[in-house]
């Protein structure tokens, strides 16, 4: 795999992630205020998956999507998380962990890819600005 697809993929898992977590702390929350921003982030994150799948698949290149290990621990990490403390304070915490984790990231393969192509490299800054702007929207539920 080239450096191209190794960062596409990268676009794409974290986002492939954030659309699973959303989806299923929507059944969770009841703060409707909580549940707009939810749902405008999944929409973020649905369009950087789709963009991600669209550069791969032009690049002649197969997504790699997470795992069902991946998939799997992320709801029982969810619902381990969720089982004593549903409120939008604590959700709310956990996605910020989840976004500083892909800021962390993002950073780390835009360096590691510096020679990337430039759409692709700009997807993944797309997706850089995207978390740590959801960072910032969050701590008002806190």
């Amino acid at each position: 795999m080239n450096g191209n697809t190794e960062l596409l993929n990268f676009v794409y898992q974290n986002a492939q992630m954030g659309t699973v977590t959303l989806n299923q702390l929507d059944d969770i929350i009841d703060n409707d205020d909580f549940k707009r921003h939810m749902n405008a982030q999944l929409e973020g994150y649905r369009s950087m998956e789709e963009q991600a799948k669209k550069l791969l698949e032009e690049n002649g290149c197969d997504e790699k999507g997470l795992t069902a290990f991946e998939k799997i621990r992320t709801y029982l990490m969810i619902d381990l998380q969720t089982l004593a403390d549903k409120s939008a304070s604590h959700v709310a915490e956990m996605m910020m962990i989840g976004s500083n984790m892909g800021v962390i990231n993002a950073v780390k393969n835009l360096k590691k890819y510096d020679r990337a192509e430039k759409s692709i490299k700009n997807l993944m800054e797309r997706l850089l600005k995207f978390e740590e702007d959801n960072i910032q929207q969050l701590k008002k539920f806190l």
